[in-house]
């Protein structure tokens, strides 16, 4: 994954559609420095589950990663990380009307670890049971529902491609 986020990082910087700091630009990296075993262990300890192996991955690469663009959340340092409820618990009530109840269960559960103050979100949503997985959701009213992800490395496989594609564009 580590390689994954050099990519995006170096891209983003290259497309230049978006601020970054002085540091970011010098060192084409969009992350921070990790996060402790010892962080992660808090967090989890603080929100009374155990976070997914490919997140836990991700925080001890990178405490929080810039958005690439403006399409795209801020992953958030570990310390900011917390229940969606516990952060905007208007957009669960605004899901859970009839018909679209359905992701107001799944948001009521979720866990915002990007995005918090911006447009979208990116959540976990802890698995019911042992036979389930973490859900990943890309999430935005302004396009409306959830875009769900395998995992954290398909979503940045899709960024980065994204990233690419928007390169490609710009010198035809």
């Amino acid at each position: 994954m580590n390689s994954l986020l050099k990519q995006i990082s170096e891209k983003a910087i290259e497309l230049a559609d978006f601020e970054f700091t002085q540091e970011q630009t010098e060192n084409k990296w969009l992350g921070t420095k990790p996060a402790s075993e010892n962080e992660i262990q808090l967090t989890e300890k603080r929100l009374g589950i155990d976070f997914p192996t490919d997140f836990k991955q991700f925080m001890s690469i990178t405490n929080g990663f810039s958005a690439p663009n403006d399409i795209e959340p801020t992953f958030e340092p570990i310390n900011k990380i917390d229940f969606l409820k516990n952060i905007d618990s208007f957009i669960i009530e605004a899901y859970s009307l009839n018909g679209i109840e359905n992701i107001g269960i799944q948001l009521e559960k979720s866990i915002i670890v990007g995005g918090i103050n911006q447009e979208q979100y990116f959540l976990l949503i802890p698995p019911n049971s042992t036979n389930e997985k973490w859900k990943y959701w890309k999430f935005a009213n302004w396009h409306p529902g959830e875009e769900e992800h395998e995992n954290l490395e398909s979503y940045f496989k899709e960024v980065l491609s994204f990233l690419n594609e928007t390169i490609e564009s710009e010198k035809n």
